[in-house]
């Protein structure tokens, strides 16, 4: 596969003509060739019809398809676990206090060990590392170990001690944090950590969103009080969307009421993780009835429907469309009940049209996705979810029993009724893995909420791009944004899926808005 003799990173190749490959185009679907202009698709079509072009980028066969949209993010986060220190897939608190002891051999005494991505419910004993334990392991410095929903953790006692405030807000448990200390915990730590040094981390997430054929990803940010620098981390991350080498970033301002400070910021949208209610893991998802191992408990809920209203009424009036995490089908209820009371001051057009969405959505029931198509409500979702903890033995079962474990993240009912979706990893909940997302939406675990192949692709590539009210993007066609990745694929159409654990396509190439963000040496 041949490019020009121009420098890479980050170059619009003027006129250039993409030959010799696979175009999957809704167009041309017999397309070998597609030419691009600036930033725009100017013509898709056989080779032989090829117009003339200033460059030429021989495809060598190759399959280009639609570049990727990640629709839940968290930038900072998954940099830190693809060059720091992460917890995910360790089999005991054990291997997590040696990971930790690992890590923080190496690191300056002053230094904040934080850390992410353990889950004690793939252990065979699923009992916590103790506060002192996670303190002891890294080394007596600051400690704070986040579980992989990201609402729940363990601080050392020395964090405890040294904002003793913590102790005295909703969630705080013997150093096992969770709800508001949570948030707090994390807020003062992260605040230690400078804004050049998390935005160069978060370089190293797009650079791998870039390779992995991501075009754009949706960044959901929420400010915390112990942290006076969330607003400037934030306009940093959408400034390096807007560098040319690469993938667009479009931010989500996870502040109550708050749009005007959104758009000032260069939010695209407020809310996003603005949080109804917590995780499953964490058993604060809200839930209308209790958890099955835990009935002393029904999860957390943040905020209530009078509030999602005001919300709604605040984003229509800069222009901003809103967004809600929103989990356990108490709390998707409570945002559709705002919705409800919005409607009558705001209209029901005017909302439709306004492209609001529920972040996860992952318990609801043929009444509730009723009343998000009667909304326009879109769906950013994460099949991998379902792939990690779904299916009749996973953790879904055990919080919620084995019937409503099938039931959740309901992928096809969604679909099939008019719900749009868009698809995201919440990375670095889950890994940033497009294909692995389409895979686990035609795998999920109840074999009644399968998505076709192509409509999950749909929603990994387009799907993300009108959630964010851009319709001339997500398809390989004239007049579209030029967003394509180019794939190490032979034979017709999109790779073949039939194998939940089969192997992603390997990226040769993306293009993002007319710029090469990736090439594959």
């Amino acid at each position: 596969m041949s490019l020009p003799n121009t420098p890479l990173h980050g170059t619009r190749l003027r006129r250039t003509l993409w030959r010799g490959g696979r175009v999957l185009s809704p167009t041309s679907p017999d397309a070998t060739a597609m030419l691009v202009e600036g930033a725009t698709i100017a013509w898709v079509g056989p080779d032989a019809e090829a117009p003339a072009a200033d460059e030429t980028v021989d495809l060598d066969g190759a399959l280009v398809t639609p570049a990727f949209v990640d629709s839940h993010v968290h930038l900072t986060g998954t940099g830190a676990s693809l060059i720091g220190l992460h917890l995910a897939g360790l089999g005991s608190a054990q291997a997590v206090l040696e990971r930790v002891a690992s890590f923080a051999a190496s690191l300056p005494a002053e230094a904040v060990v934080l850390a992410h991505g353990w889950d004690e419910t793939t252990w065979d004993d699923p009992a916590l590392p103790t506060p002192l334990e996670v303190e002891n392991a890294a080394g007596g410095r600051l400690a704070y170990l986040s579980r992989a929903c990201g609402h729940v953790g363990i601080a050392g006692p020395r964090v405890l001690d040294a904002h003793p405030e913590l102790r005295a807000l909703d969630g705080a448990e013997d150093g096992v944090l969770k709800r508001m200390a949570h948030r707090a915990a994390r807020g003062h730590l992260n605040a230690a950590v400078p804004v050049p040094q998390r935005l160069a981390v978060a370089q190293a997430a797009l650079d791998r969103a870039a390779s992995l054929g991501i075009a754009a990803v949706v960044e959901h940010s929420v400010p915390v009080e112990a942290d006076p620098h969330t607003e400037t981390e934030f306009t940093g991350l959408v400034g390096l969307g807007a560098e040319p080498g690469n993938p667009a970033v479009y931010g989500w301002w996870g502040e109550l009421c708050a749009a005007e400070k959104a758009r000032d910021l260069g939010a695209h949208g407020c809310g996003g993780d603005l949080s109804i209610d917590g995780s499953l893991g964490a058993r604060t998802a809200y839930l209308r009835g209790p958890y099955r191992d835990d009935a002393s408990t029904r999860g957390a809920r943040y905020f209530t429907a009078e509030q999602v209203r005001d919300h709604l009424a605040d984003c229509h009036r800069i222009g901003l469309s809103a967004a809600f995490h929103a989990i356990g089908d108490g709390a998707i209820a409570i945002v559709l009940d705002g919705l409800d009371l919005a409607e009558r001051a705001i209209g029901l057009d005017a909302i439709r049209h306004a492209r609001h969405r529920i972040e996860h959505a992952e318990l609801l029931d043929n009444a509730l996705t009723a009343r998000m198509v009667h909304h326009g409500l879109h769906a950013s979702v994460q099949p991998a979810f379902d792939a990690a903890w779904g299916g009749a033995d996973g953790m879904y079962a055990a919080r919620l029993g084995r019937d409503a474990a099938l039931a959740a993240n309901p992928l096809a009912s969604l679909a099939g009724v008019g719900v749009p979706l868009a698809f995201g990893s919440d990375s670095p909940v889950t890994p940033l893995d497009p294909w692995g997302a389409v895979r686990a939406a035609v795998h999920h675990h109840n074999p009644s909420l399968r998505l076709a192949p192509t409509t999950a692709f749909t929603a990994a590539t387009r799907g993300g791009w009108r959630a964010l009210g851009i319709d001339d993007a997500g398809a390989l066609a004239p007049g579209m944004r030029a967003n394509a990745a180019v794939w190490d694929l032979t034979g017709p159409g999109l790779p073949d899926l039939s194998d939940p654990q089969g192997p992603s396509p390997r990226c040769a190439m993306t293009l993002a808005e007319g710029h090469l963000v990736y090439h594959r040496p």
